[in-house]
């Protein structure tokens, strides 16, 4: 079993592809060139990769993938909502995959990146391989509804600061009151208001407090993207139908499948997980017993490796 990420890596090339509407894209690429190819879906929406992403991938045998989805990290304009939807999304990774001849791919997505990897998968199942799926994610009004109020149950502190970061009489509706701020173009409103959104989340990601990540969140260039694009597809249930990725999994029940995720995840509850279990019973559905929602903590981690070198054997 292994317990630590594989060793810092560079990137081996990268690039930008022109979209549509003015978006562009960036992606890049390591590892082997004539490895099997994974494409790693980054959360959030608006998170963008990091290079510790890479390092998910045993090097010597897998054709690493990264790329930022539209406004986010580093592909361009920063933090746009124009255009961004999911339907968007599935086809910017269609173009991304033209673009590296990619033939068919293994797919691996934590959080919105979960949510992502189940919708391209079951729009483009013949160009998939497997998916390894963590803090699963679907957009459903009571998953919406948790982030915004029933975190607050468990983060009583961490959601007053969030709600009190808008007037007494918005917070009933505390998505409309933050859009209004993070869509305003004004950088003394927008910026103070990504900030709280941020660091609100950050605060209830991990099983135990993680003043670092909360930091690190919080005073990224990219929060803005993050909170901005975020906030844009909650209010959108994430342009897809209720309950629309749990109905439509019998479209890729033939693929091989691993969900991952921490018993403890309180920003994206195991209920969903379970959920999406129940109806994909060829999936392996880990649940880790003492994490959170992060990637990193030490027993997700752990599993993902563990996920990921029982791909080897596929592709």
């Amino acid at each position: 079993m292994r317990t630590a990420l594989f060793a810092d890596i560079e990137a081996r090339t990268s690039g930008r592809i022109e979209l549509d509407n003015g978006h562009e894209m960036y992606w890049e690429e390591s590892g082997r060139a004539d490895g099997v190819p994974v494409v790693f879906l980054h959360g959030g929406p608006g998170a963008g990769t990091m290079p510790v992403h890479r390092r998910f991938f045993d090097p010597d045998h897998f054709r690493v993938i990264l790329y930022d989805q539209r406004g986010a990290g580093r592909s361009t304009p920063q933090a746009s909502i124009e255009a961004n939807t999911t339907a968007d999304l599935i086809r910017d990774l269609e173009v991304l995959r033209t673009h590296l001849s990619v033939s068919q791919w293994h797919l691996f997505g934590g959080s919105w990146g979960s949510t992502l990897a189940l919708a391209y998968a079951q729009a483009h199942p013949e160009h998939c391989l497997s998916l390894t799926l963590r803090g699963v994610f679907t957009c459903a009004p009571r998953e919406v509804d948790w982030f915004l109020y029933g975190m607050g149950r468990i983060f009583p502190d961490a959601w007053h600061d969030f709600a009190d970061a808008v007037p007494v009489e918005e917070r009933d509706d505390l998505l409309v009151a933050y859009q209004s701020r993070l869509n305003n173009p004004d950088p003394e409103v927008h910026r103070p208001a990504a900030r709280a959104w941020a660091t609100y989340e950050a605060r209830c990601s991990t099983l135990r407090p993680n003043p670092d990540a909360v930091r690190a969140i919080s005073d990224s260039r990219g929060t803005l993207a993050l909170a901005r694009i975020e906030a844009h597809y909650l209010a959108n249930g994430a342009f897809l139908a209720a309950d629309q990725l749990i109905d439509d999994v019998e479209k890729i029940r033939h693929l091989p499948a691993a969900i991952v995720h921490g018993r403890y995840d309180m920003v994206c509850p195991i209920e969903t997980a379970d959920r999406l279990a129940r109806a994909w019973p060829e999936a392996e559905f880990t649940i880790v017993p003492d994490a959170g929602h992060s990637a990193l903590e030490s027993g997700t981690r752990t599993a993902l490796l563990d996920a990921v070198e029982r791909l080897k054997g596929r592709g």
